[in-house]
């Protein structure tokens, strides 16, 4: 679920990129009017993965703004701007913005920077599995794993430059954690589907 959240003083703006929430399911909008107080304490209390930002407000200064998020907030928040001025996309480009959006807004510039949000997201999943064996963690990149065998309580990974590494768990434990690509062919075997060159 991505939450996002509007800080917008222009209600058509707000119903314009919330009216999309009932056709994108996995999709929450809050929106907030330029208070910069109460949209800290907001983001601060709540799990947003994207905020969109009028860079016109008056009533918001950016830089300090930005700072008390980027000091405070627990994960990256992408943000996307929000101007009628054309100018403004090298404030947001400045900041780290994801995206900006000139206004008036439309359906399909709102509906292009929410996928091209989704997709950067998509993109940034977790390419590492760790295997931890008393204090020792060791980081495999899960596209170097061709196939997983099962061996009593351990799994031994079998790794596309020959190396065999052993894990003190069971392969139904990975079996949950793996991506999709890993398919359990058999009680002892999870191959990675994106290895096979062939099928005998």
């Amino acid at each position: 679920m991505t939450n996002c959240l509007i800080i917008e003083n222009d209600k058509k703006e707000i119903e314009k990129i919330s009216a999309l929430e009932n056709e994108l399911i996995d999709i929450n909008f809050t929106y907030i009017t330029e208070v910069e107080e109460t949209a800290l304490n907001l983001i601060l209390k709540n799990n947003f993965n994207l905020i969109f930002f009028n860079l016109d407000s008056s009533n918001i200064i950016l830089s300090e703004f930005l700072l008390d998020i980027r000091n405070s907030y627990k994960s990256k928040l992408e943000f996307i701007g929000l101007s009628t001025k054309k100018e403004s996309a090298y404030k947001a480009y400045k900041y780290d913005f994801c995206d900006f959006i000139l206004k008036p807004l439309t359906e399909l510039s709102i509906r292009k920077c929410i996928l091209k949000f989704k997709k950067k997201q998509t993109a940034h999943i977790n390419k590492t599995i760790c295997l931890k064996s008393n204090k020792d963690y060791r980081y495999l990149c899960i596209d170097d794993i061709l196939f997983l065998k099962a061996d009593s309580n351990t799994t031994d990974f079998y790794m596309s430059d020959g190396t065999k590494i052993s894990a003190y768990k069971t392969l139904k434990t990975f079996e949950n954690s793996l991506p999709k690509n890993f398919l359990r062919i058999h009680k002892s075997y999870i191959i990675n589907i994106n290895c096979i060159s062939r099928i005998h």
